[in-house]
């Protein structure tokens, strides 16, 4: 039971019957797609390090087979969920297979002659390591020859130590293949610089801080569930593609590569197995419309590149494929199913481009076109259209963001007053009896977008109007039942938790210690300075030089002017030179402190004024990672 949590309004249950029938529910392909090839069920709980359950697959136990959705659940998202709620390891087509819903993503292993190659690697080890128990199990002993990440999301790397031994990578023993120039930049750079509000936005997003039931977290939508606290691994690729038609043979068999950059990835690309006549379009083809804009937050992506290179791939094999596998939901089978599932899926990208710019060019602002754009029947119907990780309303708006950037056009919008000094003006204004009465209404009237909104300066101005929050907590609940995409409820439900109970202590950090490791020099360098009190460092004079002896470089770093700068090389007469393996000087740039204990054990050597470093320390900001977000 979710605690606090409140029952649907008739307004909600009037809503989420009617919405039964936008869809074809006669349609049950998907439910004999989704169970085909089951070889074994999951073993039961992913556990953690600590001995901790992570993953518990009965806590899913209340989305029946064959129940109708509740009253708090929007019907579309519980058919997914109905999908998403069985897991375990699935023969694909002969020598390919998958282990699915222990994880927000698929863990594939293709079988070779000699070894086995995994197809990215869920995003934490536990899971991996369960997926592998089950293939050892089950299928085979084979060895782990080749790992290839798909794409740059942390839900395709993560796990890769439970996969494959560090030691057997660095050795060359096993590649890791993974696409573009710069895999790790993107990788890292996306989830851990900006990774403290990532991580509060994907927490609202992703159900963090709800309970399992049908008032609270279903799924991911485009997997079951992102496992809470697992142990998040990286190992940085040693074999990357940067071009379309690249082959590599591993194993005895042949994988050819579609480079797909600026997609659902900053760094992309679609396998073709020509002896299995396996295609992968990694996350640019799912069972789900996707994001072109992540509400957890990152780089605004290109819709026509999604539509771009499924219809390259469609050229190139879409005449050959038998079967499509993703590292998210289940596969297609059939070459008509799968020319058709991909068609579909190209067009509905492009459609949403070229409207959203249609009307741009019209003059529609952002939320305008967002309210406005509907898909063709013929795409809408498609529940591999439906928008259980993206959704329509925001991929329209974010197509505004990436092709004509953060304004929307209208000049009140341009130089707006911050939240707290508008809400402020605004409950002035009106009035805070005035504003709390036409919640009430709203909210009497089934109108929760706008008790939302009416009640939002009330409770910015004055957090602590109980009144104004629990009212606005109900509202944010009822547009929760009624979402169709598990983000948004998640979002919503979650705003209603922290109105009633306080900001939630996070289940997860992005910036794991694999994670801030691996990253490159440079976005070392950059993590750093976005941790800089820009006006507590606006008169400081720092200057640093770090030798990574393990890798044979010098970078000068300095702080002038509020801003960390660093380059590669040395500077003339620096007042302090750290020396030591990159994994030493990680820990002297994001904890100074700890360089007196590192130089005592041996680890690095301090040549200079060790002032330095507690200057710098001084500069160093802390983040919360649970700030408030609905309210100020």
């Amino acid at each position: 039971m979710c605690q606090g949590a409140k029952e649907p309004t008739p307004s909600t249950t009037a809503s989420n019957r009617e919405a039964v029938h936008r869809y074809d529910m006669d349609d049950r392909q998907d439910f004999t797609d989704a169970r085909r090839g089951l070889i074994a069920e999951l073993p039961g709980n992913v556990v953690g390090p600590d001995g901790s359950v992570i993953f518990d697959p009965h806590d899913f136990d209340f989305i029946g087979d064959d129940a109708e959705a509740p009253d708090s659940v929007e019907p579309s998202l519980w058919r997914q969920s109905q999908l998403m709620k069985h897991g375990g390891l699935y023969k694909v087509t002969e020598g390919l297979y998958q282990v699915r819903n222990n994880d927000i993503a698929n863990l594939t292993v293709i079988e070779g002659e000699d070894g086995i190659v995994v197809v990215d690697c869920m995003a934490g080890v536990e899971s991996a390591r369960q997926g592998m128990s089950l293939l050892r199990e089950h299928v085979t002993d084979k060895p782990v020859v080749a790992v290839i990440y798909t794409h740059t999301h942390i839900d395709h790397y993560g796990g890769v130590k439970g996969v494959v031994d560090a030691e057997d990578v660095a050795s060359g023993k096993v590649p890791i293949i993974a696409p573009g120039h710069q895999f790790d930049k993107y990788a890292i750079g996306e989830n851990v610089v900006a990774g403290n509000a990532m991580a509060r936005r994907a927490a609202y997003a992703f159900g963090g801080f709800l309970e399992s039931g049908p008032k609270g977290f279903l799924t991911c939508g485009i997997g079951i569930a992102s496992t809470k606290g697992p142990e998040v691994s990286y190992i940085s690729p040693t074999d990357l593609i940067t071009e379309t038609g690249t082959r590599r043979e591993i194993a005895g068999l042949e994988f050819e590569f579609l480079y797909a950059p600026d997609t659902e990835a900053p760094e992309e690309m679609h396998i073709w197995l020509p002896q299995l006549r396996a295609l992968t379009c990694a996350e640019n083809a799912n069972h789900s419309l996707h994001n072109i804009q992540t509400l957890r937050g990152a780089r605004t992506r290109d819709a026509r590149n999604f539509a771009r290179y499924l219809d390259e791939t469609l050229e190139r094999w879409g005449d050959a494929a038998e079967v499509h596998y993703g590292p998210h939901t289940w596969p297609v089978w059939g070459n008509a199913n799968i020319t058709a599932f991909i068609e579909s899926q190209r067009d509905t990208y492009k459609y949403i481009h070229d409207q959203a710019l249609r009307l741009a060019n019209k003059g529609y602002t952002p939320l305008e076109a967002a309210e406005v754009v509907e898909l063709p029947e013929e795409l809408a119907r498609n529940w591999a259209n439906r928008g259980y990780h993206g959704t329509l309303h925001h991929d329209v708006r974010a197509v505004f963001t990436k092709e004509l950037g953060m304004w929307d056009g209208d000049p009140v919008s341009l130089h707006p007053h911050p939240p707290v000094e508008s809400a402020q003006r605004f409950v002035a204004f009106a009035g805070a009896d005035s504003i709390l009465a036409e919640g009430r209404r709203a909210f009497d009237t089934g109108d929760y977008r706008w008790a939302t909104q009416i009640l939002h300066p009330l409770v910015f101005a004055d957090p602590d109007n109980t009144a104004a929050r629990e009212l606005q907590a109900d509202a944010y609940e009822q547009m929760g039942y009624q979402a169709e995409g598990p983000q948004w409820r998640g979002i919503f439900l979650s705003a209603a938790k922290e109105l009633r109970e306080g900001p939630q202590p996070m289940p997860f950090v992005t910036a794991s210690r694999d994670s801030i490791l691996a990253m490159p020099i440079d976005i070392l360098f950059d993590f750093v300075a976005v941790q800089i009190d820009g006006p507590k460092a606006a008169d400081a004079d720092i200057r640093i030089d770090f030798e990574f002896t393990d890798e044979g470089v010098r970078w000068t770093m300095w702080i002038r002017r509020g801003v960390l700068n660093a380059r590669r090389g040395s500077s003339p007469q620096p007042p302090l030179t750290v020396s030591g393996p990159k994994a030493a000087l990680v820990g002297v740039l994001v904890q100074p402190g700890s360089a007196q204990k590192l130089q005592e054990s041996g680890a690095i050597t301090l040549d200079g004024d060790e002032q330095v470093l507690s200057d710098f320390a001084a500069l160093l900001d802390e983040f919360d990672p649970s700030f408030p977000i609905v309210t100020p």
